[in-house]
């Protein structure tokens, strides 16, 4: 016999299990990104003000949507863990402390956005497009609650391995997007021109009936009976939104931190001119595509670590979480080597400007570069978040991306010469600290079976 059969056979079926759930999670996040684009098209044929004012807009919402992921990202791997332990009637509690806490966030992003005029100030907005992006903000701000509700439920149903439903309200709300998007925007249908307060209204009401038909679903779905979700009413249970807390909101300032890191960058690059703007945006937005696979990838090792952790299981977590590492790191493999190929092929896609496709193709070049990196940062995170061990992950990326990524990138745009591509520099070093940091924390918890102590001491002393 073989003694290699057993661990390759438990290799595949854990490959096999992580791609299952990941492939309908890939998809979810495509058609999130899907809706900037549409918002974007939308804009620019309405016009370059509007296009100019969604853009800045989008940029400012994009922050209050990262927050909201961030503290709904507590929800995952607390299913994950419970369903692992054959413990699926407790779900429906911690579900219901997680709407209250999504209720409280989405008021809470809600007021932000309808006050980020000092914001707006400080970035430096072109005054003419400033009463449009926050006339554009207090459309979409009434989009919030049913944001961080909507992922509230998303969390659920991945925690419990059930993907799909992500897949398919994803593509509903993008369907949804693109006829309200054209009425209020161009005036159609009788409705005067709205422009870019028109696109803050269709993103919200898209937002507000995907959140409703997910509600539906899993309120009638057969796969959630059982789970007592709204059996009856409970208020407010402090101890557990604290336990939802200590999980989500190191994600959100995660989170931020990392999209901060491009925000900033992005405003940097803006200073050095409207070619290289242009360039930066191309590269961005090719990065951004690519690394929808990864971060789907890491929302289903989150799940398969956590499902191990609920069982009691250290060889679990560990397949788990280092299958999931290696599956994307051959994800990554495949979107380097199109990058390094075809950087010219792949900007010609975006614009026939000779200058822009130039230097587009060389920070597509540094894209490829960071693949590996950024692969294993997101990968490590997702395992971590599986053992419910965010803190440490969180001063981690708060070191790497500012006090190494963003210092570095700087000195080497300004202080070397190199202009964005020093940015973009920088970003490769951040990510490369993060990665090597991230992945040696998961290591070692795996392997010292540190996420034991993330357990109910009652329930660790029992598996122990």
């Amino acid at each position: 016999m073989n003694p290699f059969r057993p661990e390759r056979a438990r290799v595949r079926h854990e490959i096999g299990a992580t791609v299952r759930l990941a492939i309908p999670l890939i998809l979810a996040q495509l058609a999130a990104v899907g809706s900037n684009v549409i918002d974007a098209v939308l804009s620019g044929h309405v016009g370059a003000h509007v296009l100019g004012a969604v853009a800045v807009g989008a940029s400012i919402w994009s922050l209050a949507i990262v927050s909201g992921i961030g503290m709904m990202m507590a929800v995952p791997p607390s299913v994950a863990q419970l369903d692992g332990a054959g413990r699926r009637g407790e779900v429906g509690a911690v579900f219901r402390q997680a709407l209250w806490l999504a209720l409280a966030m989405g008021a809470l992003l809600w007021f932000a956005v309808r006050h980020a005029g000092p914001l707006i100030d400080l970035i430096g907005v072109t005054p003419s497009l400033r009463d449009d992006v926050l006339r554009f903000l207090f459309a979409i701000s009434w989009g919030a609650p049913a944001l961080t509700c909507y992922f509230a439920l998303r969390g659920l149903s991945e925690g419990l391995s059930l993907t799909r439903p992500s897949m398919y309200f994803g593509f509903g709300g993008l369907l949804l997007l693109i006829p309200l998007g054209y009425v209020l925007m161009f005036g159609k249908l009788g409705i005067p021109p709205q422009g870019a307060h028109g696109c803050g209204i269709a993103t919200a009401t898209a937002l507000w009936l995907e959140m409703t038909g997910f509600a539906v679903y899993v309120m009638k779905h057969r796969n959630y009976r059982g789970l007592n979700l709204l059996e009856h009413f409970e208020w407010p249970d402090w101890r557990r939104i604290a336990a939802l807390l200590h999980v989500g909101a190191p994600m959100a300032v995660t989170l931020l931190a990392e999209g901060g890191l491009f925000v900033a960058t992005a405003l940097i690059i803006s200073t050095l001119g409207e070619d290289v703007i242009a360039s930066h945006q191309v590269a961005l937005n090719v990065a951004t595509l690519f690394f929808m696979v990864p971060l789907g990838l890491a929302m289903a090792i989150t799940v398969r670590v956590g499902n191990a952790v609920g069982r009691g299981d250290a060889s679990g977590v560990r397949y788990a979480g280092f299958c999931g590492i290696g599956l994307t790191l051959a994800s990554q493999m495949v979107s380097a080597a199109l990058m390094l190929a075809l950087p010219h092929f792949i900007a010609t896609l975006y614009t026939h400007d000779g200058k822009v496709i130039a230097l587009a193709a060389q920070l597509i070049v540094l894209a490829g570069l960071f693949q590996f990196s950024d692969g294993i940062q997101v990968a490590s995170n997702g395992a971590l978040r599986g053992l419910k061990d965010t803190r440490m992950p969180m001063a981690i990326t708060l070191f790497a991306y500012w006090c190494v990524g963003m210092p570095a990138g700087w000195w080497l745009a300004f202080h070397r010469g190199l202009g964005a591509r020093g940015m973009w520099m920088g970003l490769i070093a951040g990510l490369s600290v993060a990665a090597i940091l991230l992945f040696t924390r998961f290591w070692r918890s795996a392997r010292g079976e540190r996420w034991r102590s993330h357990l109910p001491m009652a329930e660790a002393q029992a598996r122990a």
